[in-house]
């Protein structure tokens, strides 16, 4: 909600009370407005609706300060045209186009047009793009990349059916005495949410690469989905030299590509963080105060029957879930996954 949202509201609601008290004063007193400001702002509710309930700038604008049509054009198409130039660069490029703004003059058009951030000016390229059908230049065309990858990397990720992208993480559960630490290694597949995890002592490259092809491998074969891209944070287990990691390797062996999350913002992989903190909080600290566990088989014997309750019967609020069970709505998604294979 905006700040000019919020004041709408505000107005809105001192006309409400007015009306539900049948008591103007009261109305004002309460919410802090005096009586003229009422019936002004009551004249122009109903003169112009929610509209008229705006904030009024008193700022005129100066057209004499302003560039000629010609100018602001050319720089409004250069921040189509050129959507990661920042201002100076963008008044460079307009400069060999021998039209001269200073960067401040370029910052003023783009508020104008509402093109400020390069967000804003890649959603103008895509409407231009849509609405006109235009070739995208190599300029264009990568910087529509950079922001896909930064969607990627800063949590808004691309999920289109089952299978499209699975999530991987590693987990610290705990220490147990005569066993030692105790890692889960914890695969989400981003569309459904359904969850697959498996224990280990270490967190290698090896128990990693050994999770996909122990479980979540397994999984998706007896399903008939192909696993298509994973997405892990940077952490050794994950990442290293291809020829040698045996998670790369497995990877590349399994012909799944590999996407990383932004470095330095652990926070990206939000999906098995969420999952991770649900986890805690429903199974672990409930788990740990039950029983005493003497060896790894007892706690992942637990485990799996936790990961029965979440993928089959306990309902998921995610995005795509809507109050289902991840595996309920893996198994309405599933036809989408079949439709891309055909298409393909």
């Amino acid at each position: 909600m905006t700040t000019q949202d919020k004041l709408i509201k505000g107005k809105l609601n001192l006309l409400e009370l007015g009306a539900y008290l049948g008591n103007v004063s009261e109305a004002c007193r309460t919410l802090g407005y005096s009586r003229d400001t009422f019936y002004r702002l009551k004249k122009r509710y109903e003169a112009d609706g929610i509209e008229g309930l705006r904030e009024i700038s008193r700022r005129k604008p100066n057209p004499r300060n302003r560039v000629s049509e010609e100018i602001e054009k050319a720089v409004v198409d250069v921040a189509v045209g050129y959507p990661a130039f920042g201002q100076v660069r963008a008044a460079a490029k307009l400069l060999e186009r021998g039209i001269s703004i200073s960067p401040a003059g370029v910052r003023s058009v783009w508020l104008r047009h509402e093109l400020e951030t390069m967000k804003k000016r890649l959603r103008a390229l895509e409407e231009k793009v849509a609405t006109e059908g235009i070739a995208l230049t190599e300029d264009q065309i990568q910087a529509l990349e950079k922001a896909q990858q930064e969607k990627e990397a800063c949590g808004e990720i691309e999920t289109e059916h089952p299978g499209y992208l699975g999530a991987q993480d590693t987990y610290y559960v705990g220490s147990i005495k005569g066993v030692g630490r105790i890692y889960q290694q914890t695969f989400i597949d981003t569309y459904s949410r359904v969850a697959i995890c498996k224990l280990y002592t270490q967190k290698t490259a090896l128990t990693a690469a050994d999770h996909l092809n122990d479980r979540v491998i397994p999984f998706f074969e007896a399903e008939g989905v192909p696993l298509l891209r994973i997405l892990t944070d940077r952490g050794t287990e994950y990442c290293g030299n291809v020829e040698r990691h045996d998670y790369q390797l497995y990877l590349a062996l399994a012909d799944i590509d590999h996407t990383r999350t932004k470095a330095k913002h652990p926070q990206t992989n939000g999906i098995c963080e969420r999952f991770h903190k649900t986890q805690k909080e429903e199974f672990y600290q409930i788990a740990f105060r039950k029983q005493i566990y003497m060896n790894l088989d007892e706690l992942q014997s637990d485990l799996d029957d936790w990961l029965e309750e979440y993928n089959h019967r306990r309902p998921h609020q995610g995005k795509r879930c809507d109050g289902r069970t991840p595996m309920v709505t893996w198994a309405e998604a599933k036809p989408l996954a079949e439709e891309k294979r055909i298409v393909a």
